[in-house]
């Protein structure tokens, strides 16, 4: 029994002492970050999702109706004097701010590219359904067996191209095509050419598809497809795909809760990448940077407040001495992507849409990071409690790359929004589209 005066995150902090744990714990339990909980509990941070109380209340060993009956005072969390974005940021008619206009232009121009988006109820159904990943669940339990075969006989070009489709319809987030081929590509690589050039190739493709069930699938099969990666990358003696593939073991990691183990394969992996003499420079200082970054990502999600700053500025670094022997930038903005998401797993939604005005995602390369981008700027907002501006961020999503709308995150996002249905019009359409069940 709860008495009236109790609220929503006095409650939580009860039951979590009652279970002797403290606030790290939970956090890693509900795969969220210390901080995020410390809001939880502070009632500083709302939790309207339903999913995500559900949750709650099983690794609290409480009835959800007990949840749901607390009162949840709306967020009064205060904000730093240096966030100035307010709630105009998103609006083509927002007047003369203190920010450096220079500064923040590329954003903008977006933002008013977002906000002509045709409202969610007068767009068509675009937003395709994307493919099971039966096929790749058939090919892992029962092997290339139950694949079926190909029309004609593989040969090392046809492999080829298959790992460069996938890659392309990755970047482009067509999902549902690369759900499809994936399991012929992954079987047709490990029958052509020696060994070792069998093992890169289907541990290429076992990366890809470890991302793609990152995307779309479950935790099961993100472990699967990362540990086949990985075999199969060890077997190939490539120094690059193997610290890939860790990566990928990493994420399957993170996604399980083991946020501390997470985080020391992938900074393992990337010293012991760096002293290796036989990757060029470029490529070794490349890699190493989304090595950081990710482990960057992961410390935040734990509340490593000072270990995750100083993992992303590690990240930034190589990246440019990447970018410098190159004189490539793609590193750069994938490092600027993911310390977006480092503020906003720490609750620094100020500083992430700070950081946001500094990016230009119509210079982002490929539809998947632009809708990534416009993803983790939804979710800033809606920590920040600025709904209009989180819907307007996630219909650029969907403008960028309609399948990205099928992640958990953005219906986790578009539940959320559901209450402020009278002000934000298209929303619930919107939410259909994101595979919101029971509307």
């Amino acid at each position: 029994m709860t008495s009236s005066s109790t609220t929503f995150g006095r409650y939580v902090s009860l039951r979590r002492s009652e279970r002797g744990w403290t606030q790290s714990r939970l956090g890693a339990e509900l795969d969220r970050s210390e901080v995020w909980v410390s809001l939880v509990e502070r009632d500083l941070q709302q939790v309207q999702d339903l999913q995500l109380l559900r949750r709650m209340a099983t690794v609290l060993g409480v009835a959800i109706d007990e949840l749901l009956a607390l009162s949840q005072p709306a967020s009064k969390r205060p904000r730093s004097p240096r966030r100035r974005v307010s709630s105009a940021t998103l609006s083509p008619t927002s007047g003369a701010e203190e920010d450096d206009p220079v500064r923040r232009r590329p954003f903008l121009a977006l933002a008013v590219a977002a906000l002509s988006v045709p409202a969610a109820g007068q767009q068509a159904a675009q937003a395709e359904t994307v493919t099971p990943l039966g096929g790749l669940e058939d090919l892992l339990l029962y092997g290339p067996d139950r694949i079926p075969a190909p029309r004609s006989e593989p040969t090392s070009k046809s492999v080829a191209t298959g790992l460069v489709s996938s890659r392309q319809e990755f970047k482009a987030a067509r999902y549902d095509v690369l759900a499809e081929a994936l399991p012929g590509r992954i079987a047709a690589a490990g029958m052509v050419g020696k060994a070792e050039e069998r093992a890169r190739h289907v541990a290429q493709l076992y990366n890809i598809a470890a991302r793609l069930c990152i995307k779309i699938g479950t935790n099961n099969l993100v472990s699967i497809t990362s540990d086949r990666a990985l075999t199969s990358a060890r077997l190939s003696g490539d120094p690059l795909v193997t610290a890939e593939a860790q990566r990928m073991v990493s994420s399957s990691w993170r996604r399980q809760g083991s946020l501390a183990r997470a985080t020391d394969i992938v900074v393992v992996a990337a010293e012991d990448l760096l002293a290796d003499k036989t990757v060029a420079e470029a490529a070794r200082l490349a890699t190493r940077g989304d090595l950081y970054a990710t482990a960057a990502y992961t410390a935040a999600k734990s509340g490593d407040r000072s270990y995750a700053h100083a993992l992303i500025k590690e990240a930034a670094d190589s990246a440019a001495a990447a970018g410098r022997a190159s004189g490539l930038v793609d590193g750069i903005q994938g490092v600027a992507l993911h310390e977006l998401s480092v503020h906003y797993e720490l609750g620094d939604a100020g500083r992430a849409i700070e950081l946001a005005r500094t990016i230009d995602p119509s210079a982002l390369p490929t539809a998947e990071r632009q809708a990534r981008f416009w993803t983790d700027v939804a979710r800033s907002f809606d920590q920040w409690g600025k709904h209009e501006n989180c819907y307007r961020a996630l219909l650029a999503a969907e403008e960028a790359a309609p399948q990205e709308t099928r992640r958990g995150a953005v219906r986790d996002l578009a539940v959320g929004l559901l209450s402020y249905d009278r002000q934000l019009p298209g929303v619930r359409e919107f939410a259909i589209r994101a595979g919101v069940q029971g509307i």
